[in-house]
C-alpha cells in the first residue's frame, strides 16, 4: 500500500468536510476549497479523522492513492494557515513596484513588464526587491511565483534574475585568458 495513502488524515475543529460526488470541499477561516477524488478511490469520515483507501491494485488507482490525500492535506492546510512563496530580485537596476494591475518590474529589457494580478492570491512588495506571495491554494501560489520568476531566471555567470528567496544559484565560472607559448 502507498506510505502516504494509508495515513490518517487529521483534520481540525475548525474546519468542515463536505463529501460531494467526486470530490471533497473544505471550509475553513481562510476560505473553501475542493480537491478531486479521483475514481477507485474511497474516503471514510470518522469524527475528524479521513481515511483514503483504495478499491483495487491496478498500478493506476495506485498511482492516484498517495496523491488523493496529499491534495487533500494541502487543503486542509491552506484553509486554516495558506501558503507563501517569497521572491528576491538581484541584479543592478532590477525593481520592481505594485500597481492597481499587479506588478511593474524592471528586469534589464528595454520595456518594463507588467504582471496582472491574480484572483486568489495576494502579491506583496517589500522594498524595490521583495515579493511575497500569499494564498490558500498551493498549486496557484506556486505557479504565480513561477510565472514570476520565468520572466527572468537566474542566470549561471553574476547569478542576476528573479530568484525565491532560499534558492542557491550555482554560479559558473566563466572565461578565462589563456597564455599563448611564444
Amino acid at each position: 500500500m502507498s506510505r502516504i495513502g494509508r495515513k490518517p488524515l487529521y483534520v481540525p475543529e475548525n474546519v468542515k468536510v463536505e463529501k460531494l460526488d467526486g470530490f471533497l470541499r473544505f471550509t475553513g477561516p481562510k476560505g473553501t476549497l475542493e480537491s478531486v477524488v479521483p475514481k477507485g478511490i474511497t474516503v471514510e469520515q470518522k469524527d475528524n479523522i479521513l481515511n483514503f483507501t483504495r478499491e483495487s491494485d491496478i498500478p493506476s488507482v495506485r498511482a492516484l492513492h498517495g496523491l488523493s490525500r496529499r491534495l487533500a492535506q494541502n487543503c486542509v492546510a491552506g484553509v486554516t494557515e495558506g501558503f507563501e512563496k517569497h521572491l528576491q530580485l538581484v541584479g543592478t537596476g532590477y525593481r520592481v513596484a505594485s500597481t492597481p494591475d499587479g506588478l511593474t518590474l524592471s528586469l534589464g529589457y528595454s520595456h518594463p513588464i507588467l504582471f496582472k494580478k491574480v484572483s486568489g492570491v495576494d502579491i506583496v512588495v517589500e522594498g524595490q526587491d521583495k515579493i511575497h506571495i500569499t494564498g490558500i491554494d498551493k498549486q496557484l501560489v506556486g505557479q504565480v511565483a513561477a510565472n514570476i520568476r520565468e520572466l527572468r531566471k537566474p542566470e549561471p555567470y553574476k547569478g542576476k534574475g528573479v530568484r525565491y528567496s532560499d534558492e542557491v544559484v550555482i554560479r559558473k565560472q566563466g572565461k578565462t585568458a589563456t597564455k599563448t607559448a611564444a
